[in-house]
């Protein structure tokens, strides 16, 4: 090419690119135009033609029935020569009731252990569970040990603020269902990770099913786990598994694939085979990663334990529940601190052992020193345990010495009520009136396919026919199995939800972007109100503005918030410094290096944040089904109480397709602007 020719593309790529820039806004409106435009269109058509605007009944297809026949088929037919699918199940859950009885055991009930000798005769005697001065000691210890005194302090004090408050013995009932989910989840999750990583087919296979699992509420997958396992702790189990895996087939894959190829290299030129090159190099190299994915098992499991109660797990998740069916504001709180305190003890304690240098162990210094803290830690458990048996306060930590501040949580939502009930009731009144109750009729009167067709057009604008496929098929899923109306109102309520939450979290992100202690505070609470349960979020919404989409909505706002702030926080603090000094100097304001430059450049997080924002508005509009919302989540949690696997199922996939079409819209917008800004 001649340096002519080269000139002339290059002004010519300059003259496209500027001209890509300049319709940018008339783009935009252009886009716009043409999703009214369908709207109006769909809406004079469904005058003339009634299927427009109501999906006929005549087209729907029994996908509820076809469910429900495969699972009798599978539970009562189904059969492995001796054995049906329902007897092999229950086997399962049999065997793995015994790791949940150890535990149990362990840190709450003890043993009773009976032995028939041949000369004494039948002898029985009890031995007595842990300490819980033992457990917290050693909770500590670990501290210690992973990161030093203030981690010691953190986590000790975490344990020991549940015996204070009282909540020693149902956190250890959660604390021993999590020493077998965690495992397990772990175990399930790493496997899958390297099977994905090893098979190409295998990747392709698991990443939607991850997507699903992700997507789909829990409650959805909880009414088949009842079916096949019964109720009780182990379905539980089963079903928090299956909740906090998907994390950590990411992570494990993700390290995999992160492994430099000069490591490998490396291992391959010094004669390492395929296995050892596996575990020799591969593996350490992705401990971190999958340090990282084991975190967050954890995280998710304390998240289920809530909603495994409802199938049979008992401890802290359980203790919340009650309290939000009697309303007892200060019990409920009091539980659901416990959990938050719970999840930050395992949580620090499991960054910190991702994070953390591993201790070298010297063959001079001899046996006992190296391992110090694993005897410290079995001494003060067979010290603090022979000590309970001759000091009850040791054993068990006395009633007469608990804390609680149930009294007090419970006559603020008094003093509230009474005080403050003619605000409270304006408030409501203004959102149900000029906001909810008009939306909710436009979006209910909407011809579904004039939905359809803005969904596809957005598709096809931001993505092109490929992305327009993609969000079709899940768009038609809750028209083509009767639920178009419960997804309107799932949408409605959601995207209510998430509209506030982003003109709440969005600015605040903005105000801490610019400080760097504020962000620091800001994070610390925001981490705090992501390990609070969503079921906490339920019972003072309740007490101040009753039953209804009102409180539905606030507590929608309030859980769903933290990731618009969050976002928005990290995109405007990672754009670089260069280009801040870059901007002050050609003369701009302070407000324009915002508006002008740090909002752009973040936009994509920010998007981001958003998309993350409806995940969490979607689980939480679930959960709402409890306080009289008639949306997908009413019929995925009706179905959980009339053990209906397919109205479950159905109506679980109708929250998964709103959750997947409005991913990948919001994923292709982000991608986009990323494009337009050199990002990529």
């Amino acid at each position: 090419m001649s340096l002519h020719e080269a000139v002339l593309r290059k002004e010519t790529d300059l003259l496209s690119s500027e001209e890509r820039l300049k319709p940018r806004h008339l783009r935009t409106l252009g886009s716009l135009a043409g999703m009214v435009a369908i709207v109006t269109a769909m809406t004079l058509l469904a005058r003339q033609f009634a299927w427009v605007g109501d999906y006929p009944d005549a087209w729907i297809a029994p996908f509820e029935d076809w469910l429900n026949v495969a699972m009798k088929w599978l539970i009562h037919e189904c059969s492995f020569g001796l054995f049906t699918f329902k007897e092999f199940t229950r086997s399962l859950a049999w065997l793995a009731g015994w790791p949940f009885k150890l535990g149990m055991g362990l840190l709450i009930k003890g043993f009773d252990i009976a032995l028939s000798l041949p000369v004494a005769g039948r002898i029985e005697f009890h031995l007595p569970h842990l300490s819980w001065v033992g457990v917290a000691g050693c909770a500590a210890l670990l501290g210690h040990y992973l990161q030093g005194r203030r981690l010691a302090l953190i986590s000790g004090g975490c344990f020991l603020y549940l015996a204070l408050f009282g909540q020693w013995a149902s956190a250890m009932e959660t604390f021993a269902s999590i020493l077998i989910a965690v495992p397990l989840g772990v175990i399930v999750g790493l496997l899958l990770g390297v099977l994905s990583y090893w098979s190409k087919t295998a990747e392709i296979i698991i990443r939607p099913l991850l997507d699903m699992m992700q997507t789909i509420p829990i409650f959805a997958y909880l009414v088949p786990i009842l079916f096949l396992f019964g109720f009780g702790p182990v379905s539980a189990m089963l079903g928090t598994v299956i909740y906090a895996v998907p994390p950590m087939v990411r992570c494990t894959h993700i390290g995999l694939r992160a492994v430099p190829d000069t490591q490998l290299e490396a291992g391959i030129i010094s004669g390492c085979t395929r296995t050892q090159l596996f575990l020799k190099v591969k593996m350490p190299s992705a401990l971190h990663q999958i340090m990282i994915g084991i975190n967050q098992v954890i995280m998710l499991t304390l998240n289920m334990v809530i909603i495994a109660s409802m199938i049979g797990a008992g401890g802290l998740g359980y203790d919340v529940l009650t309290a939000l069916r009697r309303l007892h504001i200060g019990r409920g709180l009091e539980a659901g601190i416990a959990i938050v305190v719970l999840a930050i003890a395992l949580d620090r304690l499991s960054q910190a052992a991702t994070q953390g240098k591993v201790r070298k162990k010297s063959f001079s210094m001899g046996f006992v020193y190296n391992h110090r803290y694993s005897l410290a830690g079995l001494f003060l458990l067979v010290l603090a345990t022979m000590l309970g048996s001759k000091l009850a306060f040791v054993a068990a930590y006395p009633e007469d010495w608990f804390i609680t501040t149930a009294p007090f949580w419970d006559g603020l939502m008094s003093w509230i009520n009474i005080n403050l009930y003619d605000p409270l009731y304006a408030v409501r009144t203004f959102l149900l009136i000029y906001l909810l109750v008009p939306f909710k009729k436009f979006l209910l009167n909407l011809p579904w396919l004039a939905v359809i067709g803005v969904l596809f057009f957005a598709g096809y604008r931001l993505g092109g026919w490929r992305l327009a496929l993609i969000v079709l098929f899940p768009a038609l899923f809750p028209a083509v199995t009767g639920y178009w109306e419960k997804t309107m109102y799932t949408v409605y309520l959601c995207g209510i939800g998430v509209l506030i939450a982003a003109l709440i979290g969005i600015p605040i992100g903005i105000l801490a972007a610019g400080n760097a202690r504020s962000a620091g505070t800001l994070n610390l609470i925001l981490d705090t109100l992501q390990t609070l349960p969503a079921f906490v979020y339920l019972m003072p919404c309740v007490m101040l503005f009753r039953v209804g989409d009102v409180s539905a909505l606030v507590a929608i706002v309030a859980y769903a918030v933290v990731p618009a702030v969050r976002y928005t926080l990290h995109g405007i603090r990672q754009v670089p410094v260069s280009v801040l000094e870059a901007s002050a100097m050609s003369g701009c304001r302070r407000d324009q290096i915002l508006t002008k430059v740090q909002l752009p450049l973040a936009l994509p997080q920010i998007l981001l944040g958003i998309n993350q924002t409806i995940m969490l508005a979607l689980s939480m509009v679930v959960i709402t089904s409890l306080i009289g919302t008639s949306d997908l989540g009413q019929e995925v949690y009706i179905a959980l109480t009339k053990a209906d696997i397919g109205r479950g199922l159905v109506a679980g996939l109708g929250v998964a397709c709103i959750a997947t079409v409005s991913d990948r819209l919001i994923q292709a917008a982000a991608e986009l602007k990323k494009e337009r800004l050199g990002l990529t």
